[in-house]
């Protein structure tokens, strides 16, 4: 059995939860509010961090990159059409780059402020860094999504697909963490047609449909959230 340890709005557990659904995998979601600290998730991811993909019987897996080539590894056949990790040496160089680019810089921009600041905040203590947003870190990550979007119209513009000519690993970290800006509304969708449309045809596979049906309580989604044609 596959357990996902997840938060609902963490984009890089939204990653995992694309790529597990990707390859037909079924998993168990359990969320984990990582901020938390509790000791029964340190002992899985020492680090605090989600997502962990515990396996019956096998190794705890923590983080996005490190799940993503364990599927590689273990859950996915050399000759699988479905591979989001091409075969050739030198596609999977442009796949892991864009995938970092995402997992690392457009989360340390863009999604990961708004976020924090936006929804995680809201369950934190004081002592644990809860509180009102900021409004300045607000502000720096609806500037910095601008260029990020603008980025991708421009490989669009040669490319079928962000790393190449076939879905990878690539598009569904960049989905994954431009999904959770989108619940948000703060994805400025009007300034790249080409941007749009490769999202929308992201947004329409079926491993999209359980990121689309997550909510907040407290907060509806973005009116365009769940339109598959926006």
């Amino acid at each position: 059995m596959l357990t996902l340890l997840h938060h609902p709005f963490c984009p890089h557990s939204r990653f995992a939860r694309l790529a597990l659904a990707e390859y037909g995998l079924t998993v168990r979601l359990v969320e984990e509010r990582f901020w938390e600290r509790r000791e029964s998730f340190l002992l899985v991811n020492p680090a605090a961090a989600t997502p962990v993909l515990v396996i019956e019987g096998g190794p705890a897996v923590p983080g996005a990159q490190i799940i993503a080539e364990y599927l590689e590894e273990t859950r996915v056949r050399m000759h699988d059409e479905r591979k989001l990790l091409p075969r050739d040496p030198g596609d999977r160089v442009e796949v892991r780059r864009l995938s970092a680019w995402f997992h690392e810089k457009f989360f340390a921009e863009v999604s990961g402020p708004l976020v924090t600041e936006r929804i995680y905040k809201r369950y934190m203590s004081p002592e644990q860094g809860g509180g009102s947003p900021d409004a300045n870190v607000l502000r720096a990550a609806k500037n910095n999504i601008r260029y990020h979007m603008a980025y991708i119209g421009w490989l669009m513009g040669t490319r079928n697909w962000l790393a190449g000519e076939t879905l990878s690993y690539a598009d569904l970290a960049a989905a994954a963490h431009l999904s959770t800006v989108d619940y948000l509304g703060d994805v400025p969708w009007h300034e790249d047609e080409a941007a749009k449309s490769w999202y929308a045809r992201v947004k329409s596979r079926p491993s999209f449909r359980t990121l689309l049906a997550d909510t907040l309580p407290w907060m509806a989604p973005a009116e365009n959230y769940i339109n598959l044609d926006f």
